[in-house]
C-alpha cells in the first residue's frame, strides 16, 4: 500500500524489532491479505489519535481487518512480551540489574464510554464514573503490570493480584513495592508479604498543603503522563478490558523503543 507516513508510523529498525513478537502466522499464510507493517502502523495511529475504528484513514487496511489483527495480538501478549525484552535492554543500558527488586504502585480513574459503560463504576473520590486501572513499574518507570477494574473497587484489593503479576513479569525478583496512603491497612501488607513482597507506605508530611513530590511515588505519576499522551488511553473506549491492557503494553513499546533507539542502530 503506497501512501504517506503519518508521524505515528514505526521507523526501520522499531519494526523489524517488533516483527519477531507479532508474527502468530506465517509471512506468506493465505489469510494474510495485508502487511504486517501496515496493520502495525493503523494501530499505531490509533493509539496516538484515539479515534473510533470506523475513521481510520482509507489509506490503511481496513479497519475490521486492523481491529480484529490487534485483539489476537493482545490476547496473545505479543506487546506484552516485547516490553518485557525492551525493559530488560533499558535496564541494562542504564547499568542496572535486569529485573528489578523494588516497585511502585497506584491507580488512575478513566471516564466510562458507552463502549465501557456496562463494566464501569462510580468513583466516589474522583467523582467520576469509569474504570480504573492499577499499575505497578519499576524505579525507572518501566511498566510491569497493568491490572483493570471497576472504578468503585478499593486500590489496596488489587495489591495480591497486581503484585502476583509483578513477580511472574520478572521471575520473583521483587521485593518492596512502594505505594500511598490508599493501600494503607494491616490486611493489604499482609496480602502483599504473600505475594513474596514488603508493602512500603509513603506517607505525606503532616499538616502538608498543596503539591509536595514525594520519594519514589513521582515515577509512577511520570509513567501515567507518559502514556497519556497516547489519546487512546485518556478514557475508556474500549469494549474489552484486555483491549485497554493491550494497548498500555502497547504504548510502552513505543516509548521504550523510541528511548533505545541509539541501540537499534
Amino acid at each position: 500500500m503506497t501512501r504517506r507516513g503519518y508521524p505515528s508510523d514505526v521507523d526501520d529498525d522499531t519494526y523489524l524489532f517488533l516483527l519477531p513478537y507479532l508474527l502468530l502466522s506465517r509471512t506468506d499464510a493465505r489469510q494474510r491479505r495485508y502487511p504486517i507493517r501496515d496493520v502495525l502502523n493503523a494501530l499505531l495511529w490509533m493509539a496516538r489519535a484515539g479515534a473510533q475504528w470506523a475513521y481510520l484513514p482509507n489509506d490503511f487496511p481496513p479497519a475490521e481487518t486492523v481491529r480484529q489483527q490487534a485483539h489476537r495480538w493482545f490476547e496473545a501478549e505479543c506487546f506484552q512480551n516485547a516490553a518485557h525484552d525492551l525493559r530488560l535492554l533499558s535496564r541494562v543500558e542504564k547499568a542496572r540489574s535486569g529485573e528489578p527488586t523494588a516497585i511502585i504502585i497506584d491507580s488512575r480513574t478513566l471516564q466510562s464510554t458507552p463502549e465501557s459503560g456496562h463494566r464501569a463504576g462510580f468513583d466516589g473520590a474522583k467523582k467520576r464514573k469509569g474504570t480504573k486501572v492499577h499499575l505497578a513499574v519499576d524505579t525507572l518507570g518501566h511498566l510491569l503490570a497493568v491490572l483493570t477494574t471497576p472504578a468503585n473497587e478499593q486500590d489496596r484489593a488489587q495489591v495480591f493480584d497486581l503484585c502476583l503479576e509483578v513477580q511472574e513479569a520478572t521471575g520473583v525478583a521483587v521485593e518492596v513495592a512502594f505505594a500511598d496512603q490508599g493501600y494503607t491497612g494491616e490486611q493489604t501488607a499482609l496480602q502483599a508479604t504473600e505475594a513474596g513482597v514488603e508493602l512500603v507506605v509513603v506517607k505525606r508530611p503532616e499538616a502538608s498543603k498543596g503539591f509536595i513530590l514525594l520519594p519514589r511515588r513521582w515515577v509512577v505519576e511520570r509513567s501515567f503522563a507518559w502514556l497519556s499522551r497516547f489519546r487512546r488511553l485518556g478514557r475508556d473506549l474500549e469494549r474489552l478490558p484486555s483491549t485497554l491492557v493491550g494497548f498500555h503494553f502497547l504504548a510502552t513499546c513505543v516509548l521504550l523503543c523510541n528511548k533505545l533507539k541509539p541501540l537499534f542502530a
